[in-house]
């Protein structure tokens, strides 16, 4: 075995797994996860830099496949500079990888985004790596069209999308609005992109077809889709009732915390994926903000347009793991698994990221019982540290 890198040993840590929690044994790793081993074994490893985590949980990196801002910059600034600011933010909260998500505005503003997003992938960061992007919007449904502004809305278009085939990992549409699901078609017959239900009016029937013609996912659960009624379930009960995956913002304001237990029974904990939503104010102060060129006002942990419409977030995904472990029966490694090996399924990456095991990347998150982050760690490179 030759190991030419710097290989580094967390001791004193409760490393999640898949299926459970074990204590007194050491992680070693470089950009990737080497070996899980016995404390007294680590002289296998000569010149090994230990680092002592004082008992907090090794977890597998957390990766976030909704995001559209924090730390003062958005996406949609189009710029490699705020992917990268959001990049540094995103890792003191225990994020390693993260989809930044655009808005519906004019073509060209996303098209920048999209650029800055590419060179986000291919730029060697300091913080969580940029693993794509998720178009949400513009083909979406005014009825629903939530904090995005309706003037740019547009009809599902694959011509749109083509020259960005290697950067969208994630497309939000309203499946009602595509004619005869002619882009849906073909999107899944010449892309890997998955394509999510959302901002959606559609009726229970129409939502049914789209999953049966390939939407796979569902955006942001209850929120800017038609409702559940019990004569006409809509798309909520269209996810419900099929095997998509979905997304959930766990902040107890989107979604009362009352349902999060409901939602698990009803989908099962390996199709649910916990986002943030985030928008440029996550992890600053309240005041006032902007989203998709709109004033947006930040009180009580929550961001809203001025008529009151909620306009993403301010979670973080520590805090998310944390809400939906203090209100609901999950164990916390199961917890864990909704914002690490369940999104990096999702993707199509968990042969690389989302649990610790060896060959996958390095992504390792250390934080507390508290869910305060006090190490990330991104394919072996110290993000943050707080320890």
């Amino acid at each position: 075995m030759i190991l030419l890198k710097k290989i580094y040993a967390l001791i004193n840590g409760k490393i999640i797994l898949e299926n459970n929690i074990i204590e007194n044994k050491v992680l070693i790793f470089n950009e990737k996860i080497i070996d899980i081993l016995n404390p007294n074994d680590l002289d296998k490893y000569p010149n090994v830099i230990p680092i002592d985590v004082k008992g907090n949980y090794i977890s597998p990196g957390f990766i976030d496949i909704h995001i559209h801002g924090a730390g003062s910059s958005d996406a949609m600034d189009g710029t490699p500079e705020a992917i990268e600011n959001i990049s540094k933010t995103v890792a003191k909260t225990g994020t390693t990888s993260f989809l930044p998500a655009t808005m519906t505005m004019d073509k060209q503003s996303i098209y920048k985004a999209l650029d800055a997003i590419k060179k986000g992938m291919k730029n060697k960061t300091t913080g969580a790596k940029v693993l794509g992007a998720h178009l949400e919007g513009p083909f979406i449904n005014e009825k629903y069209k939530g904090a995005q502004d309706s003037k740019y809305i547009m009809k599902p278009d694959y011509d749109f999308i083509k020259d960005y085939l290697d950067v969208i990992k994630i497309i939000t549409l309203a499946p009602e609005m595509d004619n005869q699901y002619e882009f849906i078609t073909k999107t899944k017959e010449n892309t890997d992109i998955v394509l999510s239900i959302g901002h959606s009016n559609a009726t229970y029937s129409e939502a049914k077809k789209a999953i049966k013609k390939g939407i796979s996912h569902g955006t942001h659960l209850f929120n800017a889709m038609s409702p559940m009624h019990h004569r006409e379930p809509g798309v909520v009960g269209a996810i419900f009732n099929t095997n998509t995956t979905c997304e959930l913002i766990a902040d107890k304001i989107h979604v009362h915390p009352e349902l999060f237990q409901l939602i698990l029974n009803i989908k099962g904990k390996n199709n649910l994926v916990l986002i943030t939503d985030s928008m440029r104010a996550g992890g600053l102060k309240e005041g006032i903000y902007e989203l998709g060129g709109q004033k947006v006002i930040v009180k009580d942990n929550s961001a809203r347009l001025e008529n009151n419409t909620l306009a993403g977030s301010v979670l973080t995904l520590n805090k998310a793991v944390k809400n939906i472990l203090d209100n609901t029966k999950l164990n916390l490694n199961e917890a864990v698994k909704l914002v690490t090996l369940n999104p990096a399924k999702v993707i199509g990456i968990d042969d690389k990221k989302g649990s610790i095991a060896i060959g996958k990347n390095a992504d390792i998150t250390v934080f507390n019982k508290d869910f305060n982050i006090h190490l990330t760690i991104v394919e072996g490179n110290i993000a943050y540290n707080n320890l």
